[in-house]
């Protein structure tokens, strides 16, 4: 018997990579047992996937290391072992062998571009391999060109109805299985633990409060664990607790806007609920995931091996950012996975006001895809805008009515509008010696309230933070104002920001001086104040300042005008309290279908629903989606001060990214190998931040180049761990970084 290979590291059969997707096909059947999948086709897509390896081109590539330019894609030669004569006798239908024949000819996203004549040749060639293949769950010996009827190197498109999705169930479950299989993971790691984690997280309370229980909200939503919800509810009422009460033992994904805070909450989940067993449970996904494995000081887990399990979307939990799983709206070639996991998952969607218009039109048009496949999703927000709630329905998207939860009883706020642009003269006016909290729209008007506040020598210390820092130095500001900002802590300070604290932070100050954005972001930034506590006091622990008869900064490119406009005459000259309930209420009136159909805010996403319906299925690229999902209009950056200051370190571990992985390694020292350059590019990332692409294209020095699809520039601009990046260098004029963070 031949023993044709499938793999070279570590070197594995055929039959062995089959045997280890035969595995994994029955975990997953043994846990998910009503996932809605034909079983049937994915058997045998699972059986017959990777028979087209025989094939000598690529057994010679296996062996040797060199691509053969003739070679047709295995994909493709696995269609000729499937005898269709014996699965329609098997109860398979036409269509049943259409989506057989299409999962396994684009299970790997290639270009297919070979001849007829030319696949007839290799067809043939297959036929003496076949006979020299003996595999005991092959029961056929049939070696021939597939008919055109089945498969003509088209994609079923949505345009097929039904059967566009159970194609995507067959082929993004393969997928799944064969990434699995490749990587010596289990496909699934089963949810049987989440609810006795919370249970067992209540008694420990109980024990030191017997009268603990779970909350109404809390309650509510694990009442109604198999309907689609929306939930509005104030701060510091365990939302947390309540999605993962809604998600209970099943597979669950936790979305929030920032890695700030879903690190947080990660950490918070595998230290006070989830309390072993985190490589098996519990996952982080975003773009920094595989550094903040490498930090976190309770893993005990492999990290290659955890960081892998968490991509291929493995473990039971997940807490992620929207790019990471919402990108398949775009159904780029090979996107069917994602949406195929989702399809028996739950996903919670936590500050849902947080995101922006683009990125709202995503949101909605992958719940309408994720709940016609059968998944469930739950929305979970401070304030919620009613035009989201129509633009739901609108898509046909069924969840049962909004319900709201609100304490009234405690007072938090007393606001009072201040009819000017932020100043430093009504800053020191109302500032009394405490934790202090000062939020800009933008970088550049942070920034010069921070000149003035230092210029006028206040005694208390005095702290910026924004967007504009290198990586290694944003997390130091990071520690800080947590530090300053936890409720336990009695020191006092001012820390001025932009809106980078407005959720991704967990930091409770006493008094907070704003510029206006508009009403959802301004009721996020005043839960950064007296975030649990009642207020007692007489004086105003919250001043907004409204512009004046200007627009406040970052008004008409950071904050759409028409709902600043519409944001300053609803909270103009408030002077007193404001309940939680008042918050919502504004909230509820002014984003309105019919106040904000004429806005920009509006229309872009209205654009873009339409959009990702007339885009045609398998038509991107993943790398492409990425950056139009992500909407990057900004880069990763180096600042030339800092380039210089590091160039020796920066140096040495451009050689470790560099370093070739040679095929002749053992395979524990190719895993050392990409652990090095993994750990490496993390430590790139430290001397990058990130900058609006149109403010560097005429201000790059140079390119460091770091790999063949990776080059970061490193541009003219001034830059101190005090001030973040100043302002860009042009040929022609100097800009001040003015953008949003």
């Amino acid at each position: 018997m031949n023993q044709y290979l499938a793999k070279s590291h570590p070197v594995e059969t055929i039959q062995e990579h089959t045997d280890r997707l035969m595995e994994n096909y029955n975990l997953l059947k043994s846990i998910y047992p009503n996932l809605n999948v034909n079983w049937d086709i994915l058997y045998y897509g699972c059986l017959y996937h990777d028979l087209g390896k025989m094939n000598l081109r690529f057994q010679n590539k296996i062996v040797n290391g060199i691509r053969d330019e003739h070679e047709i894609p295995h994909g493709i030669l696995s269609l000729a072992f499937l005898d269709t004569t014996y699965f329609l006798e098997k109860g398979l239908s036409s269509n049943d062998l259409k989506i057989l024949a299409q999962s396994i000819a684009f299970h790997h996203e290639r270009d297919i571009t070979y001849s007829s004549e030319a696949l007839e040749v290799e067809i043939e060639s297959l036929k003496n391999e076949r006979r020299a293949f003996e595999y005991d769950k092959l029961t056929t010996q049939s070696v021939k060109k597939l008919a055109v009827k089945y498969f003509d190197k088209t994609r079923f498109s949505q345009e097929n109805g039904s059967v566009f999705y159970d194609y995507v169930l067959v082929k993004g479950m393969l997928n799944r299985l064969d990434y699995a299989a490749s990587a010596h993971i289990p496909v699934e790691n089963n949810n049987n633990f989440l609810e006795k984690a919370l249970e067992h997280m209540m008694s420990s309370w109980q024990k030191n409060n017997p009268k603990s229980d779970w909350n109404a909200l809390q309650k509510y939503l694990k009442s109604h664990q198999d309907e689609n919800v929306i939930v509005i509810a104030q701060t510091g009422m365990g939302k947390t607790e309540a999605g993962l009460l809604w998600i209970g033992d099943h597979k669950g994904f936790f979305t929030l806007p920032l890695k700030t805070a879903i690190n947080a909450m990660y950490k918070r989940i595998c230290s006070e609920i989830i309390l072993n067993e985190h490589g098996r449970r519990v996952g982080l996904l975003h773009s920094d995931t595989y550094n903040e494995y490498n930090i976190s000081n309770f893993l005990e887990e492999d990290v290659d091996d955890y960081y892998n399990k968490t991509k291929q979307l493995s473990l039971p939990l997940t807490i992620c950012t929207l790019d990471q799983i919402f990108d398949f709206v775009f159904r780029f070639r090979g996107f069917e996975p994602k949406l195929a996991t989702l399809s028996y998952s739950k996903v919670v969607i936590d500050e849902i006001q947080m995101y922006s218009s683009d990125l709202l039109a995503y949101l909605i048009y992958g719940l309408k895809m994720i709940t016609h496949m059968g998944g469930k999703f739950a929305i979970l927000t401070a304030t919620l805008p009613l035009v989201l709630v129509d633009l739901l329905e609108s898509e046909g998207i069924e969840f049962i009515p909004s319900k709201t939860f609100v304490n009234n009883t405690i007072v938090r706020h007393h606001l009072k509008t201040i009819h000017s642009k932020i100043n430093l003269h009504d800053i020191l006016k109302y500032y009394r010696s405490q934790k202090v909290l000062i939020i800009c729209n933008t970088v550049k008007e942070a920034q010069r309230i921070y000149d003035e506040l230092v210029e006028n020598e206040v005694s208390d210390s005095i702290n910026l933070f924004h967007s504009h820092y290198i990586r290694r130095d944003r997390k130091l500001k990071e520690s800080q104002i947590l530090e300053l900002g936890d409720k336990h802590f009695n020191g006092t300070g001012i820390w001025v920001t932009t809106q980078v604290v407005e959720a991704s932070l967990d930091i409770d100050f006493d008094i907070l001086f704003t510029e206006l954005s508009d009403l959802n972001s301004l009721f996020q930034r005043m839960g950064r104040c007296y975030r649990g506590r009642a207020y007692a006091g007489s004086a105003h622990n919250c001043y907004v300042f409204d512009g004046g008869e200007q627009f406040c900064s970052g008004v008409g490119f950071v904050v759409d005008q028409d709902i600043f406009n519409m944001s300053k005459v609803a909270i103009s000259g408030w002077n007193g309290i404001i309940t939680e309930s008042q918050k919502m209420n504004l909230v509820e009136a002014l984003y309105t279908t019919s106040n904000l159909k004429e806005t920009e805010y509006y229309q872009k996403i209205v654009l873009n629903l339409k959009h990702l319906k007339e885009i045609d299925d398998h038509e991107m690229n993943k790398k492409k989606v990425q950056e139009i999902f992500r909407n990057i209009n900004s880069e990763m950056v180096i600042p030339m001060s800092v380039y210089k200051e590091n160039r020796l370190e920066i140096d040495e571990i451009l050689e470790v990214i560099t370093t070739k992985i040679e095929r002749d390694l053992e395979p524990q020292e190719i895993k050392l190998l990409r652990k090095k350059k993994a750990d490496a590019k993390n430590k790139l990332s430290d001397f990058t931040t990130s900058v609006a692409m149109h403010k560097i294209k005429n201000s790059v020095d140079f390119y460091l180049e770091v790999s063949k699809f990776w080059r970061i520039p490193v541009i003219d601009c001034q830059y101190s761990f005090e001030y973040g990046v100043e302002h860009v260098k042009s040929k022609t004029i100097n800009r001040f970084i003015d953008d949003e963070g």
